[in-house]
């Protein structure tokens, strides 16, 4: 499995922006789906996943109720719509899998890693 991140860039604190994770391979809705991230200084930090179904999410207190995590299989597609980011939130951020379709905040529990999109905001 292959996992492409994208969809970053600079934004204002305050606006928006969405994140992508494409997926290659079969079996896309088989397994869960994580977005982290990682500030310069930093160790990397868990910020949303999804299961495969896409039934359940899990978000990080820092972004609840300002991002939100879906998925498309059909597309095999996982996105995260940030609304309201802070400069805090400035990261590089990343997608990954896991081969069993329940998500989990350890980035150990994640079998394959995306390439990270930076995501900057000004305040």
């Amino acid at each position: 499995v292959q996992l492409q991140a994208s969809g970053g860039g600079l934004v204002q604190a305050g606006g928006s922006l969405r994140l992508s994770c494409a997926a290659s391979g079969r079996s896309f809705s088989r397994f869960a789906v994580g977005w982290f991230r990682q500030a310069p200084g930093k160790e990397r930090e868990f910020v949303t996943a999804i299961s495969g179904s896409g039934q359940l999410t899990d978000y990080a207190d820092s972004v609840k109720g300002r991002f939100t995590i879906s998925r498309d299989n059909a597309k095999n597609t996982v996105y995260m719509q940030m609304n309201s980011p802070k400069p805090e939130d400035t990261a590089v951020y990343y997608c990954a899998g896991r081969s069993v379709a329940i998500t989990n905040r350890s980035p150990g529990a994640y079998n394959w890693w995306g390439q990270g999109t930076q995501v900057t905001v000004s305040s």
